[in-house]
């Protein structure tokens, strides 16, 4: 059984890092190199990092801006924003990334999924998606939230796994910075229907959260507003996991 997975997310916006509720109402919360450097410290067992502007601006996340930061991370690291091409994905990990994050592509232009999984491997190529309500009902949003999709999750999450992808960040639009819990029905669903690691990701706010995030199937849970203003660690996240009968990758900080 694979041991889960505490990752904090760190959101890019030029010049520094950034964190909204819902993907809006953005504010600061300081530089990502020191952000880096200080979850080398806390135990974490990887970092996501997106620069969220890429998509919206028609570019993707700079592999010069990667190189930058890449060296001083001790985990694995994935990178996402605006990935549209093999060529880029080439480019940001010889840049440092262990893993790249495709999201509104992978709508676009679904060949780059299979295209990026037989040049790199499934386990470089994680599929973001982000997730809305509507009526109750969930769907794809791709372009940061702001262009609906006809995609149901779980359809779409079984075909991109289909075509090579070895990872799915499944994220809440709906929760995102409201520290309320991760949408539990909705992992339920999307870890329920493919047999590659979900990373649960949208509304974290406590332990107990990510406990009911995992118990839902999920193989990993991400985390940004919890860590960003709160006091909560994710070696104390870990301990709660612990605690509640799930492995997780041991350190000296996290007691059987």
């Amino acid at each position: 059984m694979l041991k889960v997975r505490v990752i904090p997310t760190l959101l890019w916006r030029n010049p520094g890092l950034v964190k909204g509720v819902r993907f809006d109402s953005w504010r600061r919360v300081g530089t990502i190199l020191p952000a880096v450097k200080v979850y080398n410290a806390r135990d974490v067992d990887e970092l996501i990092v997106v620069d969220i502007g890429a998509t919206r601006e028609d570019r993707t996340a700079d592999a010069q801006w990667v190189g930058s930061f890449a060296p001083f991370c001790f985990v694995p690291l994935t990178i996402g924003g605006g990935i549209t091409h093999a060529v880029q994905i080439s480019g940001l990990l010889h840049a440092g990334a262990d893993k790249v994050s495709v999201g509104t592509a992978a709508y676009e232009q679904p060949g780059l999924v299979e295209e990026a999984a037989r040049r790199f491997g499934s386990q470089c190529v994680v599929v973001s998606i982000d997730v809305t309500r509507e009526s109750g009902r969930p769907l794809c949003v791709a372009r940061s939230g702001t262009q609906p999709t006809s995609r149901g999750p779980v359809e779409w999450a079984r075909e991109v796994v289909e075509r090579g992808a070895g990872e799915i960040l499944l994220t809440s639009v709906d929760r995102d910075g409201t520290m309320e819990g991760y949408d539990v029905p909705l992992i339920e669903a999307v870890a329920g229907a493919v047999d590659v690691p979900v990373i649960a990701s949208g509304g974290a706010g406590n332990y107990r959260h990510m406990v009911e995030a995992v118990q839902a199937g999920a193989s990993a849970v991400a985390a940004a507003s919890m860590f960003h203003f709160t006091e909560q660690t994710p070696a104390e996240a870990k301990k709660a996991l612990a605690a509640a009968g799930i492995s997780v990758r041991r350190n000296v900080m996290v007691e059987a």
